[in-house]
């Protein structure tokens, strides 16, 4: 059922649609505490938006989601705000006009809306819609901004929720069972786990990869009704555990990190059909490391030249770059995350700083990007924050 802001209530524990989810949210790291007066950041600078896991079953320390104020010429943050008393808040996406912020909730089964303000970066919430099913893992928002593609991990499915003009969310109005053969690993891949949602550049296909399934579904997005329906989807191998993808800003090129077995995928996209043709697969771990490890997550430079993957375990950013007539990827070296297990990666606006989630080190730490090179040097202190997952980015416009 659809809440609005003021009828949520701010008790820790939250029920969920079957069963009652005990969210004591522990003592954070310090530096998500120390607010500082709201102001915009320098001119042409952004604001970040940083989600956590916050509950004792994820063993976390997160406090909700941060607000931080980004410095355009060094990098550096400066904390804005703490919107707490939420649970579990685990990946964020702003609207295409960045006045609303969205929020999925680990093991959770609705979203969250929140207004943004342009001026000082600061959010309010507005109000909640279910989701239909369990563990939101990624949402994605249609380009007409009507509605939001929701994928329900633990459920196995993909839900469609209307978003009104004032940003508030509507319960799903479409929920879409992903089908097909488990893969091999018995714990991670014991039915259908849907861990992206990402629209192609037209917006008429929504493209969705299963870690259980050992495939990336595509479906077809009907604007008009805001309902989903499957157009093809394409294998990968057995026990890969496709897990999050990007397409290449220009090329018709899409790369899809596998989670389980450490590689990264590239496929040619046929914007006109809506298919997938496999093209190439790199491990995304050294020849010579020998011990446990997972990708986590993917992101790409602004002209498509290079590519990172966060690798949990060898805890590190693979860096490739792509090939400029095909998008295939050659290896350019590995950089630490300086934490343990990088679950999110992502490039800043500007181009120039690649900024590493470190999950279980409590830290997000900020590299500078060699626009020549993709390679990556660490730029300043790591930022303190328990528990990150997740961050997103609103462009300060000048």
């Amino acid at each position: 059922m659809t809440q609005d802001a003021d009828a949520i209530s701010t008790r820790r524990t939250v029920l969920t649609g079957t069963a009652a989810l005990a969210a004591t949210v522990p003592a954070t790291v310090t530096l998500a505490q120390q607010t500082a007066p709201a102001a915009a950041p320098a001119r042409g600078g952004a604001f970040a938006y940083v989600g956590s896991f916050t509950t004792e079953q994820r063993k976390a320390r997160g406090d909700g989601i941060n607000v931080y104020a980004i410095d355009a010429e060094t990098g550096a943050w400066r904390h804005v705000q703490r919107q707490g008393e939420l649970v579990n808040p685990s990946f964020l996406i702003l609207s295409r006009d960045g006045r609303f912020l969205y929020a999925v909730h680990g093991d959770l089964d609705y979203a969250t809306a929140f207004s943004v303000n342009a001026a000082t970066g600061e959010i309010a919430l507005l109000n909640r819609g279910s989701t239909g099913g369990r563990n939101g893992v990624r949402q994605a928002i249609d380009p007409s901004g009507r509605y939001m593609v929701v994928a329900n991990y633990s459920s196995g499915s993909v839900a469609v929720l209307p978003v009104g003009t004032d940003g508030r969310l509507s319960d799903q109005h479409q929920l879409l069972p992903l089908e097909g053969a488990i893969g091999p690993h018995r714990a991670e891949q014991a039915t259908a786990h849907p861990h992206d949602v990402v629209f192609d550049p037209s917006g008429q296909f929504v493209l969705i990869p299963d870690k259980g399934l050992d495939r990336t579904f595509v479906l077809r997005f009907d604007g008009a009704s805001g309902k989903v329906s499957l157009a093809s989807s394409v294998a990968s191998r057995p026990g890969a555990g496709p897990r999050h993808l990007a397409f290449h800003p220009r090329l018709p090129v899409v790369w899809v990190l596998n989670e389980l077995d450490s590689t990264v995928a590239t496929y040619r996209w046929d914007g006109t059909a809506g298919t997938l043709t496999p093209l190439q697969v790199l491990t995304t771990l050294p020849p010579d490391f020998f011990g446990a490890s997972t990708t986590a997550e993917i992101a790409v430079t602004a002209d498509g030249r290079f590519v990172y993957c966060s690798n949990r375990g060898h805890d590190s950013v693979a860096i490739f770059s792509a090939d400029p007539q095909s998008g295939t990827l050659a290896s350019v070296g590995w950089e630490p995350t300086q934490g343990k297990s990088p679950r999110f990666i992502a490039v800043d606006p500007t181009g120039r700083f690649l900024l590493a989630a470190n999950e279980q080190g409590d830290t997000v730490v900020p590299f500078r990007l060699d626009a020549a090179t993709g390679r990556l040097t660490p730029n300043g202190a790591p930022i303190r924050i328990g528990s990150p997952v997740t961050i997103a980015f609103s462009t300060v416009k000048a």
